[in-house]
């Protein structure tokens, strides 16, 4: 049987398909998402519903968002989901977060399989509708999750690490082996759960400052802080700001990126 054949589906490549079927990698994952009844349960990418139909257990409404046509056909014709299902046949880095917390009531509780091909936009997607989200729980490339939770003075810290922590506080909750998944991919995943600060821990007045600052940073990495940011800050007003020079993109603080964030929008103001 091909390897890329799952219940019945052929896994298609251009949406990064991968289905989960480990009974006790899902079961740990409903019950790290701990679904409760009356709450705003959106799952993006439900796929052949190895998450939506444990989830749906124990609620009576589920929102999901499905680009693939075939399934979400095969989820409106699920006789137990069928009537617990609104789906969205949309591309998830589409849909406005905002209007569906508003149509719902409440902040949304976000989680998924994501595909891999897009997990990191759709990540970068869904940090705009932070105010929208109560918490969100999604299975990732390991390597992902790594670069979410690293640390400065770390390979894997990055432009997603600042993003992510600026936004979230980020927490790992369990690792997953490819067997997990048909067809198996070739790498670690691991599930993560990102619950947005109600309170930033470091205010910023423009995130568009913060995104240009950290792209900059990072897109020359190996550069040093002078070199790489010269385009928006002179010699003389990054050590005004107490930024050693010779740091490269990795060696910076989330805390010192929210502070050139500020100078660069009152410079630019």
């Amino acid at each position: 049987m091909n390897s890329r054949v799952h219940q019945g589906h052929f896994a298609r490549k251009r949406f990064g398909q991968n289905f989960l079927h480990d009974d006790s990698v899902i079961t740990n994952i409903v019950a790290a998402i701990q679904p409760k009844k009356d709450q705003a349960l959106v799952e993006i990418g439900p796929g052949l519903a190895a998450l939506t139909m444990p989830v749906s257990e124990y609620i009576d409404h589920l929102t999901v968002i499905e680009i693939d046509r075939d399934l979400a056909a095969r989820l409106l014709e699920n006789p137990f989901l069928k009537n617990k299902l609104t789906v969205i046949e949309q591309d998830a880095m589409t849909v406005n977060f905002y209007d569906l917390s508003a149509k719902m009531q409440q902040p949304l509780r976000v989680f998924g399989n994501l595909p891999y091909n897009i997990s990191t936009p759709l990540m970068f997607h869904l940090f705009q509708y932070t105010t929208a989200i109560s918490d969100m729980h999604f299975m990732l490339q390991k390597e992902v999750v790594n670069r979410l939770v690293a640390a400065p003075n770390s390979k894997a810290y990055g432009r997603l690490s600042v993003m992510a922590q600026y936004y979230c506080q980020i927490i790992p909750v369990l690792e997953v082996p490819p067997t997990a998944f048909k067809p198996a991919p070739k790498v670690d995943s691991a599930v993560v759960k990102l619950i947005p600060h109600k309170n930033p821990p470091y205010l910023v007045n423009d995130i568009k400052s913060l995104s240009r600052i950290t792209t900059a940073a990072f897109n020359q990495r190996r550069k040093t802080i002078r070199n790489s940011l010269s385009q928006l800050f002179t010699v003389e007003q990054l050590s005004e700001l107490g930024i050693d020079l010779d740091l490269r993109a990795e060696n910076l603080t989330v805390q010192q990126y929210c502070q050139l964030a500020n100078a660069y929008s009152n410079m630019s103001a």
